[in-house]
């Protein structure tokens, strides 16, 4: 094995992050801690446990209102905690990029595909538009889509949702970021079009050596993609373990999680109720 491949590209400790509302805090990140090198590392747990706020603090997309603190908080040396904003500037969408989760929220509904997507380039570098725009259809055609240059016409309400799906992938993979951060990329697709968009990520993760934060909901999705899972309940990581091992998962919380999923192969009149316990929040 390479030793590049297992050196940490991120480095998250202790990562705590609350929002000050109606004059106290709410805390939605508490104690969060694990390091990313070229892999896929799933992020699993129900809504509200604090995945996606995990994911925007490293980009440090949140409102003023928000109070982030870490005893370290890295990536390739640079320390996110107190690195400018014309730092963070270079960084966000070149260097690390994420992929939002429904692309009918995320793409400008008056601006035409090829424009969107050269516009991230150009967003970075000096480039004459007309080579961004031959680099633009050269990434349409690797996450699968026909026809680049007519789709580079269309708006994104004239594009199927899969579609959109990839065009968001392109766009945040045209400036071959080091760290692409996912945000249930899949959660409104149909099956079909679910498997493809995540072919085309596993890839490009493949081909250019990335390092994946795939958060989702879904269990069985991410023990088939990813190498590692982090569990989360209630803002903290309740445990961490490789994903072709999660059916021997030992934390009460991850366990219910996997009971209550549904099987074609066992059928049940109902599924179980995942009992909690309070000391899951001070473990």
């Amino acid at each position: 094995m390479n030793p590049s491949l297992s050196i940490p590209r991120l480095q998250v400790r202790d990562l705590s992050v609350g929002f000050d509302s109606g004059g106290r805090t709410v805390n939605a990140v508490r104690g969060v801690s694990f390091d990313l090198s070229r892999e896929k590392l799933g992020i699993v747990g129900e809504s509200g446990s604090g995945k996606s706020t995990v994911g925007r603090t490293l980009l440090r997309l949140h409102p003023p209102s928000a109070r982030i603190e870490a005893s370290k908080l890295s990536f390739d040396g640079i320390d996110l905690l107190t690195a400018s904003e014309s730092t963070m500037r270079s960084i966000r969408g070149s260097r690390m990029s994420m992929i939002m989760q429904d692309p009918k929220y995320s793409l400008n509904p008056v601006m035409r595909i090829g424009d969107q997507i050269a516009e991230a380039l150009l967003a970075h570098s000096r480039m004459p538009k007309a080579q961004a725009r031959q680099h633009t259809l050269a990434m349409l055609e690797s996450v699968r889509i026909r026809e680049p240059q007519r789709v580079c016409r269309l708006y994104p309400h004239e594009i199927s949702g899969g579609m959109g799906q990839r065009v968001m992938i392109a766009m945040m993979l045209i400036q071959k970021p080091e760290i692409v951060i996912a945000d249930e990329p899949t959660s409104a697709l149909d099956v079909s079009v679910r498997l493809q968009v995540l072919s085309v990520l596993d890839e490009l993760v493949a081909e250019r050596g990335l390092g994946l934060i795939f958060i989702s909901h879904d269990l069985n999705l991410v023990r088939h993609f990813c190498d590692r899972v982090l569990v989360m309940y209630a803002g903290r990581v309740v445990e961490s373990i490789a994903a072709a091992d999660l059916d021997q998962a030992r934390h009460p919380y991850t366990r219910g999680l996997l009971s209550a999923l549904p099987s074609l192969d066992h059928r049940r009149k109902t599924l179980p109720v995942l009992q909690r316990d309070s000391a899951w929040l001070t473990a």
